[in-house]
């Protein structure tokens, strides 16, 4: 019998406040945070932190995952055992839905958590990090710390200057395509804005839907505002924006929303009432030439729907502005925190220093075929051609946004998701000025 017990139920945790209503903003490392439930003490930068000592190494640990696609889900799975084998500690997975678990974050960490949890790097972890709501893994960065580059430590590392993640992979947004699809309509990978818009006119004249898009579930439309942000404006107007050190008013915005309104026509409709699992599905079967998405979810979904992941390719979005041309995209990153209400701390950091390892990608990367890992000098042998390209493409890029709802604070990703959304239904100028104002004013009110 498996010494990983792995749940599939969506585990109560906790009804959500909303966002809004949980933090705005992150006040610094140092002080007191106001959230739903009483207050929390953020770390104080002044001295190095210190974690609890419980539990005992080997002991058993609970594992909140959100790797809830089956694929992914059989990775993690995978990357449990091997854990298991090589501490010796008994891990239960509590595996909640993808979109379950972000919205109900906040609570979950709050009330009694799991010893570890899956999460993202950046500013989703800071965050969170800055409400005391998670332990510092210092200790664990001095074991692991040379298997990282200078990057992927920076994302990892709280506002007091603590780490408090340890990543497993990245994974590129990028424009997916059948390659004999492709081939049998003589389709030419754009690398331009006009010969991508000539080849959705194209695509829709030959009886295709250019680009296969969904956004039932809030977030995927907001990959689309980032890229064309990035080719616009490049990437530190993103990185400014997400800040709120750029207002939403400006003109930059304005011409993001006014290229996309461009390439709207040739997006699937009826967007925001399809979940982006059946999106993909549309380009599988090759009813739809395109789709601007991340690996993670698209290979992964041909993985499960048991479709021919080697006709499966993709191309950079195309250059817009060229003083930026392809130089940015988001490649985010994800890994693993540990709760300030871990039971057995010591197992928990010997499973964390497992995952820290070259080894230990390796190994979920044999089942995890869309991601690609991020330890130094990693050997993947099986690496299949997405993969090895994603890391040539993340390579060649001088700098890489970890996506609007990781970036920007949460409160603010939220408001854009309903923002987008309403976007969708109506790009006419007069409605992207009057939802680029709700944009502003909304973003005064988080970030003040």
């Amino acid at each position: 019998m498996s010494d990983v017990d792995s749940s599939g139920s969506s585990r109560d945790v906790g009804t959500s406040p909303t966002r809004r209503n949980v933090l705005r903003g992150i006040a610094g490392a140092a002080g007191l945070a106001v959230v739903s439930g009483g207050l929390l003490t953020a770390c104080d930068s002044s001295s190095s932190p210190k974690s609890s000592s419980n539990g005992k190494k080997g002991g058993p640990i609970t594992f909140g995952s959100n790797y809830s696609d089956p694929a992914a889900k059989t990775a993690f799975a995978a990357l449990c055992t091997a854990a298991t084998a090589s501490t010796k500690s008994k891990i239960k997975i509590n595996t909640v839905d993808h979109n379950s678990f972000q919205e109900n974050i906040t609570s979950y960490l709050q009330g009694t958590p799991n010893d570890l949890f899956s999460w993202f790097a950046g500013y989703r972890m800071q965050y969170f990090a800055a409400q005391g709501l998670a332990q510092p893994l210092d200790d664990v960065w001095d074991k692991i710390g040379s298997n990282f580059g200078p990057a992927a430590k920076k994302l990892s590392t709280g506002l007091d200057g603590h780490q408090y993640l340890v990543p497993l992979y990245n994974y590129p947004w990028v424009v997916h395509y059948n390659k004999s699809h492709f081939a049998a309509k003589g389709y030419q990978v754009p690398t331009t804005w006009d010969e991508y818009k000539a080849l959705c006119k194209k695509m829709k004249g030959d009886g295709i839907t250019p680009i296969a898009f969904a956004d039932k579930d809030g977030w995927p439309a907001l990959g689309t505002f980032d890229i064309l942000n990035m080719r616009i404006n490049g990437y530190d107007y993103h990185a400014k924006l997400m800040k709120h050190e750029i207002p939403w008013t400006d003109k930059g915005v304005t011409t993001v929303f006014e290229h996309w309104a461009e390439i709207l026509p040739y997006m699937q409709s009826g967007a925001n009432g399809r979940i982006w699992q059946d999106a993909a599905k549309t380009l599988e079967s090759k009813k739809a030439g395109m789709m601007f998405q991340g690996t993670n979810q698209v290979a992964a979904q041909y993985v499960t729907d048991k479709a021919n992941l080697d006709d499966l390719d993709f191309f950079t979005f195309p250059a817009i502005n060229p003083t930026y041309g392809q130089d940015y995209m988001d490649a985010p990153t994800d890994g693993f925190m540990l709760s300030k209400k871990a039971k057995n701390t010591v197992a928990a950091k010997a499973v964390l220093e497992y995952i820290g390892t070259g080894a230990a990608e390796a190994t979920y990367l044999k089942t995890d075929q869309w991601d690609v890992g991020l330890a130094t000098g990693l050997q993947v042998p099986t690496y299949n051609a997405i993969q090895k390209k994603s890391v040539a493409e993340i390579a060649k890029c001088k700098a890489v946004g970890q996506f609007m709802d990781r970036d920007a604070d949460p409160a603010m990703a939220t408001a854009m998701i309903s923002i987008i959304q309403k976007f969708i239904g109506d790009s006419s100028t007069s409605n992207i000025a009057k939802l680029q104002k709700s944009a502003e004013s909304q973003a005064k009110a988080i970030y003040s």
